[in-house]
């Protein structure tokens, strides 16, 4: 059974793009079977893995709205190992068709169910809001990672994500566990990287990752030529920052699995 994890921070330039793209490529070069699914209406994932979304037949909203099977909206790219749940522009409407569906918050985890054993992990890539599309992420995982930039105001709005994560916790999947806190857009030879680094590892302590995402212009550049950091520049450090964490989450992930 495919271990499913959230990417999500209602603040919008956190790194949860990139950290989905980044690493399921990387999940996908440790020869783990991963599906990213792109579960924001930007659709930024489904570009940044180089799929063009004006020619895409079927996306998760056919399987949100329309009831197509996963199957059907599953991609291949150019990543060995790593599938794409697509995402376009159509998703914005999602929201509101789904408001007076039966058992609104449960309709992805019902998709993702059926396809859960195909992978080893499946990377859901949250849009920036706690709106019924997250909470059906949230409701359908198993785990949630929550990217955290260091930078000013990092840590305001987290009380309102963590909030609504008990909630979900509560009332809709008992099971569903924080991963762990990211630390992204760290430039050590700033101070105030520092002192947000400091703050989210006194506040949070074991949960926060020990790989830290750094500052890197490999990683923004990737996205544009529809790669991850890893076929971009396998070298850069933003590419040896995923490969870590990705290390980093397996033993997790597994060392759980043993107990």
């Amino acid at each position: 059974m495919g271990r499913i994890i959230a990417i999500a921070n209602q603040k919008g330039g956190v790194g949860k793009t990139t950290t989905a793209i980044n690493l399921a490529a990387s999940l996908g070069a440790l020869e783990k079977k991963v599906l990213i699914v792109d579960s924001d209406p930007q659709a930024n994932a489904t570009s940044g893995i180089g799929l063009d979304t004006r020619h895409i037949r079927c996306t998760i909203y056919d399987c949100l709205i329309d009831g197509k099977g996963p199957e059907e909206a599953i991609h291949g790219c150019s990543v060995e190992n790593l599938s794409i749940m697509p995402s376009n522009i159509d998703l914005v409407g999602a929201e509101i068709e789904m408001l007076d569906r039966p058992e609104r918050e449960k309709i992805l985890k019902g998709i993702l169910t059926r396809i859960e054993g195909l992978f080893d992990y499946i990377i859901i890539d949250c849009s920036p809001s706690l709106g019924l599309l997250t909470v059906n992420a949230l409701t359908a995982a198993h785990s949630v990672i929550i990217p955290v930039q260091c930078e000013y105001f990092a840590l305001e709005g987290l009380g309102k994500l963590l909030n609504t994560i008990k909630i979900i916790q509560s009332n809709l999947n008992m099971e569903l566990e924080i991963e762990g806190f990211l630390l992204t857009m760290y430039d050590s030879r700033l101070r105030l990287s520092n002192q947000v680094a400091d703050e989210v590892n006194k506040h949070f302590q074991q949960m926060v990752f020990k790989t830290i995402i750094q500052r890197n212009v490999k990683l923004s550049e990737a996205p544009s030529f529809g790669q991850p950091a890893i076929l971009y520049d396998a070298d850069s450090r933003g590419t040896v920052n995923y490969l870590n964490l990705a290390r980093e989450l397996i033993e997790k992930v597994e060392s759980r699995v043993q107990i």
